[in-house]
């Protein structure tokens, strides 16, 4: 079992032994996983450039707190889907890699036209 299998299946039993598998519907998990993003948002909002690369210790075990949230419900809201979460990366990395050649766009921020194989 990889460790993010045994992640979402502690989630599971974190679920049913106080029956919130009721309250996990994708619709749900994916409010709450927004809503801890714009936490997490929220931590770096009045950083600086120096200031979020290297936040200060209290700064950190917040937004580590925040990462940690935002993962759980990432997670959990895959496993109720059914969606192999490090599949889908690989699929999506491979996706960036065939619109953002490097030759064509190494330093640019400029946005890729949409991938005609997604």
């Amino acid at each position: 079992m990889t460790e993010l299998e045994r992640l979402a299946a502690h989630l599971q039993q974190f679920a049913e032994a106080r029956d919130w598998e009721q309250f996990h519907t994708p619709k749900n998990l994916a409010m709450a996983l927004a809503g801890e993003v714009g936490e997490l948002v929220a931590e770096f909002q009045w950083l600086t450039a120096e200031e979020s690369s290297a936040p200060d210790p209290p700064t950190l075990a917040r937004i580590s707190a925040e990462l940690g949230d935002v993962t759980n419900y990432l997670v959990r809201l895959a496993d109720v889907l059914g969606v192999d979460l490090v599949q889908a990366a690989e699929a999506k990395i491979a996706s960036s890699e065939r619109r953002y050649p490097p030759d064509l766009y190494r330093g640019s921020a400029r946005k890729a036209p949409p991938d005609p194989h997604p």
